[in-house]
């Protein structure tokens, strides 16, 4: 056992009197040792829950013989980081994650190793040291906020951000504000639509690194705390097997889940993600497969903020399991490879048909090609993202004349203030991975637009990214960004723009030569920066090969 590097012979001696002084008993040294990573906190809604949650991971760790240490990892809330200086540190703060659970694993060596994941960039944070650390790992999310019902409508976080730009135009009253302040996010979990946390929710349990309902069972749920249960007496049998991370995070799987991204129409905050996981685990993933798996995977589900319906109704019907058997049907999924509990073709026997509602047939999608599309062209040349299954259908093929910005609060006034007209593009840029630094969402300038009634008819363009709650004709991850002197500098106001998303298409409709001359002026210098942000800036790459840093 790995964990013998501490506690076995002689002269482990001062180990174990440590190990002693935890009150670990002679019997559990003979044990595994396994850790359990949970990014509880108290200030986070996503997180405020799992504390009970590990316990029960616990309880099924000593069900099965095994002895286990609890130890938490930090964790952003994008919600509570929107729109203000915090929002930088989201994305930064996954490599911190991941740092920081080597550190602990390493410096404490254990058998095996649960994960508790919530929220946007603690699931990949996680995934990212599995992957590096490669000890027997499973996972277990703390599961989805229940929607909140608001005028007698359900409702998610995204739509409490667009309804400040409705207030804005005079549409909501004070009442009524109050109203979304006190009843739109009514429970602990993670929020309730198809954002980015539960989005990677749901691509753990595809990837195969969760057992089956990870991603949609409810936080309230005893059914999720059942599920912590099982996780922690699987780890066991993982740890027995010598069944790890790097056996499931292969190409094949890595594909699987990339299909089901498509399928559901999940955040586009996943690219990132997945580039980056694939990167650690040596998955051999570009954003070129991501193109060619959006345009082959039809979309088959469509939730919130797209729809009015919620990954709680997606549980109800058989949850990503449900999803997986369509794909199976057509061949989009490798059904043969492994996951924490068996082969995925193991895990389908029980699966659930399409109702036809939240989740069609894949015979009859909602639309041939994926909910994410990746876009190419003179703007673009190493490709920017755009959630297309919330996009209109009017702004499918949208020409428009830019407004450029050269950061977000300054984009953000000017919509709220009237500046931003029908037929605009709106370009944010020097908020990019290094630029920002930190490549922060863009959800209150989305949500804004959405909230005036402009985003049939508003088009925005940016070097950062977008929350798994926006909507619209939203492009991000403009790479190369303005800070590595990508195209997106030197838009100038007044510029036409044409997006086409059918053809995966960005381009600025600005000639050469006079690209020419703007590039002679050069970029903005960086930004003062100091601490982690600084370093960051230094050590980080493009959105294109998934912010990760520098080799």
């Amino acid at each position: 056992m790995r964990s013998d590097l501490m506690k076995d012979g002689v002269s482990r001696l001062p180990h174990r009197s440590l190990l002693k002084a935890l009150g670990v008993t002679d019997s559990e040294m003979k044990r595994p040792f396994i850790a359990v990573v949970s990014a509880a906190s108290e200030y986070v809604p996503g997180h405020m829950h799992l504390k009970e949650l590990a316990q029960a991971v616990k309880d099924g760790i000593r069900n099965e013989g095994g002895v286990p240490f609890e130890f938490n990892t930090i964790g952003v809330c994008d919600g509570l980081a929107m729109n203000h200086k915090g929002m930088r540190y989201s994305l930064a703060s996954r490599e911190l994650i991941t740092d920081s659970i080597e550190v602990m694993l390493t410096a404490h060596p254990l058998d095996g190793v649960v994960f508790i994941p919530n929220c946007d960039k603690i699931v990949p944070g996680m995934i990212l040291a599995a992957a590096r650390l490669n000890l027997p790992s499973i996972f277990v999310s703390g599961g989805p906020m229940s929607p909140g019902k608001v005028c007698g409508k359900r409702v998610g976080l995204s739509e409490n951000f667009e309804v400040v730009g409705r207030y804005a135009d005079g549409k909501v009253s004070d009442e009524e504000l109050r109203e979304w302040e006190n009843k739109s996010c009514p429970t602990c979990g993670s929020c309730s639509g198809m954002y980015t946390a539960n989005s990677m929710n749901c691509l753990t349990e595809a990837v195969g690194l969760a057992l089956p309902f990870n991603g949609s069972e409810p936080a309230v749920s005893s059914a999720r705390r059942r599920l912590a249960k099982e996780t922690g007496e699987r780890i066991m049998y993982l740890v027995r097997e010598n069944i790890r991370p790097l056996d499931i995070l292969t190409r094949e799987n890595m594909l699987n889940a990339l299909a089901t991204d498509m399928a559901i129409g999940a955040s586009s905050n996943t690219v990132l993600h997945l580039l980056a996981i694939a990167h650690e685990a040596g998955a051999d993933i570009s954003i070129d497969d991501i193109d060619a798996m959006s345009r082959r995977i039809p979309q088959i589900s469509k939730l919130n903020p797209a729809s009015s319906i919620f990954i709680e109704d997606l549980n109800e019907v058989g949850g990503i399991q449900t999803v997986l058997n369509e794909l199976a049907k057509k061949d989009l999924i490798n059904l043969d490879v492994l996951t924490v509990s068996g082969t995925q073709r193991d895990r389908l026997k029980n699966a659930k048909d399409a109702d036809g509602t939240i989740v069609h047939s894949i015979n009859s999608p909602i639309r041939a090609d994926g909910g994410i599309a990746i876009l190419k062209g003179n703007l673009a040349p190493e490709g920017a993202v755009v959630k297309q299954g919330a996009v209109k259908p009017e702004m499918m093929d949208f020409t428009g004349t830019a407004k450029v910005f050269d950061g977000e609060q300054d984009a953000y006034d000017a919509i709220l203030g009237g500046g931003i007209v029908p037929g605009d593009v709106v370009v944010i840029r020097y908020e990019g991975p290094k630029g920002g630094p930190g490549m922060p969402e863009m959800l209150s300038p989305t949500a804004a637009i959405a909230g005036k009634g402009l985003d049939g008819t508003v088009a925005l363009i940016t070097d950062g990214r977008f929350s798994g709650a926006s909507r619209g004709a939203s492009i991000g991850h403009v790479s190369p960004e303005a800070a590595e002197g990508g195209l997106i500098a030197f838009i100038e106001n007044g510029d036409k723009i044409h997006i086409d998303i059918p053809n995966r298409k960005v381009e600025l409709l600005v000639d050469d030569d006079e690209i020419a001359k703007r590039r002679e002026k050069g970029v903005l210098p960086p930004k003062e920066l100091s601490g982690y942000l600084k370093r960051y800036a230094k050590m980080v790459r493009n959105a294109s090969v998934g912010a990760v840093f520098e080799d």
